[in-house]
This record gives C-alpha cells, sequence and structure tokens, in this order.
C-alpha cells in the first residue's frame, strides 16, 4: 500500500513517485497486490472487502451504507475546505446530528451488519472519527461505543498503537485548508 509516509522527503516527493508507477489514475493511496493495482480509497476499499471476505451480506444496502457515510465525510470536506468555514459548521453538524441518528437505528449490533465485520465498518470508523475530531459532543453513547468495537478488533487496535497510525501526527484534511485543516488528537 502506497501513502504518504513519516520520514519519507515529503508529500510532493510522495505524489511524483506515483506518476511512474503504472497506474491507470495515478493517486495516493495506491494498492499493489500481484497483478492489481489500484487507486482511489473506496476501490481499494472494496477490493480488500472481497478479498478478506468483508464484503456485507446484502450488497445493496452495503454500497447505500458505505455511500451515506461517504457523503458525510465529503460534507464535512466541503465546509474543511470552504474561507467561510466558521458560518458553515453549526449547519453541518446540525445535518450531521440527523445523519448518526438514522445511523443509530441502522446499525445491528455488534457492527452495522450484525456480528460480521466488513470493510463498511472500517470505511465508517475512519469517516466518523474524522468528524468526531470536529464534534465530539454530537457522538451519542451508542455510536461512541460501536466505535470503540471497531477499534479494538485486534487488527485496527495493533494499527492505532503503531507508529505507522497517522491519527495523532497529521491533519485531517491538508494543513493548507482555508476553513479546517483538522487538528490532530493529543494524549
Amino acid at each position: 500500500l502506497g501513502m504518504y509516509k513519516k520520514g519519507s522527503s515529503g508529500i510532493n516527493a510522495e505524489y511524483g513517485k506515483k506518476e511512474n508507477l503504472g497506474l491507470d489514475f495515478p493517486n495516493l493511496p495506491y494498492l499493489f497486490d500481484g497483478d492489481v493495482k489500484l487507486t482511489e480509497s473506496l476501490a481499494i476499499m472494496r477490493y480488500l472487502g472481497r478479498k478478506f471476505d468483508m464484503m456485507p451480506d446484502d450488497v445493496a444496502k452495503g454500497d447505500m451504507v458505505e455511500l451515506a457515510i461517504h457523503s458525510q465525510r465529503m460534507d464535512l470536506g466541503k465546509i474543511s475546505y470552504n474561507p467561510d468555514f466558521e458560518n458553515l459548521k453549526e449547519g453541518f453538524i446540525t445535518k450531521f446530528k440527523v445523519f448518526l441518528k438514522r445511523f443509530t437505528a441502522f446499525v445491528v449490533k455488534p457492527f452495522i451488519f450484525g456480528s460480521k465485520v466488513t470493510y463498511v465498518d472500517i470505511l465508517a470508523y475512519e469517516y466518523l472519527d474524522h468528524i468526531r475530531a470536529l464534534t465530539p459532543e454530537s457522538f451519542t453513547p451508542e455510536v461512541s461505543e460501536y466505535m470503540q468495537r471497531v477499534a479494538d478488533l485486534p487488527n485496527i487496535a495493533e494499527w492505532l498503537k503503531s507508529d505507522e497510525c497517522t491519527n495523532k501526527t497529521y491533519t485531517i484534511n491538508s494543513p493548507k485548508a482555508p476553513g479546517w485543516p483538522g487538528v490532530p488528537k493529543k494524549d
């Protein structure tokens, strides 16, 4: 998996490198797996979901939940890169709280689709964690408990504790985002 890494000579070097890797749509992150060369986060997530039997049994509902969550993250990005962020933030939070009510009603415990962990759970954790950095007070106990269950999965827990985890060292958005770069959580 190729992405911007700690200790590299900078994101510009990583962007330049990807142009010379034979990728159809050069971007970060990218994935090489045998003959498979992929870019785009969602394509990589779906590929890994299929490869490791982490697809929802109900593919249509999986697609729906994935895109509903993705829409929330895109909405966060739109306001984060807007110089009028402070005036847009409350409207985003109000809309996000409506989403969280629906998400809470939809999630079947312990994970979105029951006992099976799917790539949608991993995606939900990542995107909801981004939004939680902005508005932690918006998260209901049910959603916080769900996120903790995902964070406690052995491989996720190990990664979150590793030096490779960027959650505490990089901004969520570009540090140059005019509205909200998304400051990392500090311990």
